[in-house]
């Protein structure tokens, strides 16, 4: 695979901002509070953190042509980011003991609406 031009990659990212966006829209009108997005510690990275009630959703957005790309592209090195993440905010929450948390993965298709997949990984 050839590198990456510059402008490759800035078209990448701003194609990823444009998923997570539509991702968080897309929790947000099924009851979800946006928390955190783009949440970052030394250990990890989180797309999106969100909240419906008592439930923490640390959510990786994938944008990919199919679910089933979305959910083979978070591999076992991305999952245990996003756990070490996860922990990193957790133990700074002071509810953290109540909350219940799922490791979720949305997947972003070119021109469907957002599929979420609670408890993914």
């Amino acid at each position: 695979m050839a590198p990456r031009s510059a402008e490759d990659r800035k078209k990448a990212l701003r194609r990823g901002h444009a998923s997570e966006y539509l991702a968080a829209l897309s929790l947000m009108l099924r009851g979800y509070r946006i928390v955190a997005m783009r949440y970052r510690v030394k250990s990890g990275e989180i797309d999106i953190i969100a909240r419906k009630g008592d439930v923490i959703g640390f959510i990786e957005v994938k944008a990919r042509a199919t679910t089933d790309a979305s959910v083979f592209a978070v591999d076992g090195w991305t999952q245990n980011r996003i756990r070490n993440a996860s922990m990193s905010w957790l133990s700074s929450q002071k509810d953290a003991g109540r909350l219940s948390y799922s490791y979720d993965i949305v997947a972003v298709r070119p021109w469907r609406w957002p599929v979420h997949l609670r408890d993914a990984f």
